[in-house]
């Protein structure tokens, strides 16, 4: 939570830039920003959920605290180097510390898991998406071949970028938060269609795959890959459309057993799906893939749709379901008028560009001031816990 603090206020700080000069480097900013929501909050959100829930019987606390150490060294050295240096000598190196990091723990996950939890279908979507954290970091690897060789002009540059964006977001994030939603009903005993999980989880890996096409349509590719990114894109909708129908039924279950903010907040990421599904199914097509390309607001946009409105608000719930935090009504009520407000700004700037829209005078002002209101919902959240975990101890 201190991590996600950091990125709010980091995020203001970028807002800012576009309403009154600063004195730093604003690339080196948003790496840093960047890099320390990735990793230093979701990452150590989601492995701290699969380390309580998979692997805190496995007896292993020791090498699991050095992992969890060296985990947070690298992330600290980011969010010092990147302000100062952006991509260079220092920033390199602990980012690709934190490579091996993911590795380490991807590695200790795999080894110690118990033996119960082996034949679970929960544990197969988490061992998946530990499999999509490490396939993902061919495109850190090959940013710095590309760097060397063909300079960050070349198309490679980006697409090493997007390629790790892409398995980030669209594998190990929703991978597993999907493998802790279907940990949460096994434990209440629900069994679910042997055939109907494996027709879903071929679907879904299967729309992970393909999917990946649709991040390199910016540079007008043959037309196969438009045609594959639409599979892929076809792929999930079918595979949410599968696991809506295995869930349906239970959802009643899971509001009993989960606090009403946190259900709140899932069914909020579960409407934001539909909306993603959406949106890539079309971006598909080259009309749409080229003005997601010339208007960089739809993909700031899209993103942000994802990480704030699916995958955080979905982190939130589940921590929140195994008593890792609370959820103060004053964050949810902030962190959705920010989220809601702000989206709503920066995809109007997109569209008004595209159909000739009116473009208001002190836009860049109210997105910086509205986005305050990040910081001060999260502010509330990490105090708001800070002294419960005070006062217990």
């Amino acid at each position: 939570m201190g991590y996600f603090l950091i990125v709010a206020l980091m995020g203001v700080l970028l807002r800012f830039f576009f309403v009154t000069p600063i004195q730093l480097n604003y690339k080196f900013i948003l790496h840093a920003h960047s890099h320390t929501a990735l990793l230093g909050w979701i990452y150590l959100g989601l492995t701290t959920l699969i380390y309580k829930i998979f692997l805190s019987e496995a007896q292993k606390p020791n090498l699991y605290k050095h992992i969890f150490i060296f985990t947070n060294i690298c992330i600290i050295g980011m969010l010092v180097t990147f302000p100062i240096q952006g991509y260079a000598l220092f920033s390199i190196i602990f980012s690709t510390l934190f490579l091996f990091a993911s590795y380490w723990i991807s590695w200790f996950a795999m080894k110690n898991i118990p033996r119960k939890f082996k034949n679970r279908f929960s544990w197969k979507l988490i061992k998946t998406a530990l499999l999509y954290l490490v396939y993902s970091s061919i495109g850190p690897w090959a940013i710095g071949g590309v760097m060397a060789t063909l300079g960050p002009e070349s198309i490679w540059y980006k697409t090493s970028i997007y390629f790790y964006l892409h398995f980030q977001y669209n594998g190990w994030f929703i991978l597993a938060l999907l493998g802790v939603l279907f940990y949460i009903f096994e434990e209440k005993g629900i069994v679910f269609n042997p055939q109907k999980l494996k027709s879903f989880f071929l679907l879904i890996n299967f729309g992970v795959l393909f999917t990946v096409f649709l991040s390199v349509l910016w540079f007008h590719p043959p037309v196969i890959f438009y045609l594959f990114g639409l599979v892929g894109a076809v792929a999930q909708v079918l595979a949410f459309y599968e696991l809506y129908l295995l869930l349906k039924k239970h959802f009643p279950i899971l509001k009993k057993s989960i606090a009403p903010r946190a259900f709140f907040l899932l069914k909020i990421a579960g409407s934001l799906m539909v909306l993603k599904l959406v949106m890539q199914l079309f971006s598909a097509f080259p009309y749409i893939a080229n003005l997601a390309f010339q208007l960089k607001d739809f993909v700031i946009g899209y993103l942000h749709l994802v990480f704030l409105g699916i995958v955080i608000t979905t982190l939130l719930a589940f921590l929140n379901y195994f008593k890792l935090l609370r959820l103060p009504k004053s964050f949810v009520s902030i962190f959705l008028l920010a989220f809601v407000t702000t989206e709503s700004l920066i995809f109007y700037k997109a569209i008004a560009f595209w159909i000739s829209l009116p473009f208001f005078q002190h836009y860049y002002v109210c997105l910086a001031i509205l986005s305050c209101l990040f910081p001060i919902s999260v502010g509330i959240l990490f105090f708001g816990n800070f002294k419960i975990v005070n006062r217990k101890s």
